[in-house]
């Protein structure tokens, strides 16, 4: 029988892409959180016993309000949040439709050219992950 409490939290993501619409290249979505005024890749918890990668395609379209292709599989993330640990799995994921509306848990969205990405997102840890894209 497993324990009801696993200490490690677990959530999934994705870096969301789409092809630019300035030039030839790609441009990544990056969403505001105000609850902790940062700007990151759309992400969340899963919900208990959830597919890592369903979880991602369904933060991915309750944060931004687009679906998602899922492409490969990055390097999971693990950091520390209030003593416990957490694993946060991120797949590459090209936006297919759909359109941002602000909601509470995130009020902003951008899409930006990786370079601008990565110097606009807080944590070093996500700045990684966009270096990782295979699409660059």
């Amino acid at each position: 029988m497993t324990s009801t409490h696993d200490p490690l939290i677990r959530a999934a993501g994705c870096v969301l892409w789409r092809p630019s619409r300035l030039d030839p290249g790609l441009e990544v979505c990056l969403v505001h959180r105000p609850k902790y005024d940062d700007w990151s890749h759309p992400k969340g918890k899963l919900k208990q016993g959830e597919d890592a990668l369903a979880g991602a395609l369904r933060e991915v379209e309750e944060e931004t309000g687009y679906t998602a292709r899922p492409g490969t599989e990055l390097t999971a993330v693990h950091y520390t949040v209030a003593g416990r640990p957490k694993e946060v799995r991120y797949w590459v994921a090209e936006a297919v439709s759909g359109r941002f509306i602000p909601n509470d848990e995130v009020d902003r969205l951008l899409w930006l050219a990786p370079p601008a990405a990565i110097a606009r997102l807080t944590q070093p840890r996500d700045r990684d992950l966009i270096a990782a894209l295979p699409l660059n």
